[in-house]
């Protein structure tokens, strides 16, 4: 009876292990990244003197909020010395988004305002700022933008 108790209790032990197995987590996360590369999304702002911004976004809650709000027609203006600023028609969701911080050309969502920035200088930062993606083309005309906007969605294909 000892033997056979054994023998059970060792096969419950490697059933578990074999449920921690790796082989099933590498599964799901392949899956998810397939996933994210079927989601990459890009946006596009357009001014009416015929400026192109291309940002990439980042897949995030708060980015996928804005995603889902385009097209938009939006006035931008413009706020401190290293950024451009919009107003979505709704607040972003923000949970589960990293704070923003980095170059020039990031995307970013200040959530106490409610308002996208778009940083043509450095991203420092700041409590309730959330970045949503980064720019891939006209980084440098960032600085230029001014009045009336349209922001739209793009595919990957798109942005090329």
């Amino acid at each position: 009876m000892k033997k056979v108790y054994k023998l059970l209790l060792a096969g419950v032990f490697i059933l578990s292990l074999a449920g921690c197995s790796r082989a099933g987590r590498t599964k799901e996360s392949t899956s998810g990244q397939e996933k994210k590369v079927l989601i990459e999304q890009y946006l596009r702002i357009k001014s009416q003197n015929g400026q192109n911004i291309i940002v990439s976004l980042n897949g995030s809650p708060a980015a996928q909020s804005l995603y889902n709000q385009l097209p938009l027609s939006v006035r931008i203006e413009n706020y401190s010395d290293n950024e451009k600023i919009f107003y979505p028609p709704k607040k972003l969701e923000t949970e589960g988004t990293l704070p923003a911080k980095g170059p020039a050309g990031i995307l970013a969502y200040y959530a106490p305002w409610g308002d996208v920035a778009v940083f043509y200088g450095e991203c420092r930062g700041a409590s309730g700022l959330y970045e949503l993606g980064e720019t891939v083309s006209g980084r440098d005309q960032i600085k230029n933008l001014k009045g009336e906007v349209k922001i739209e969605a793009m595919t990957k294909s798109d942005s090329k």
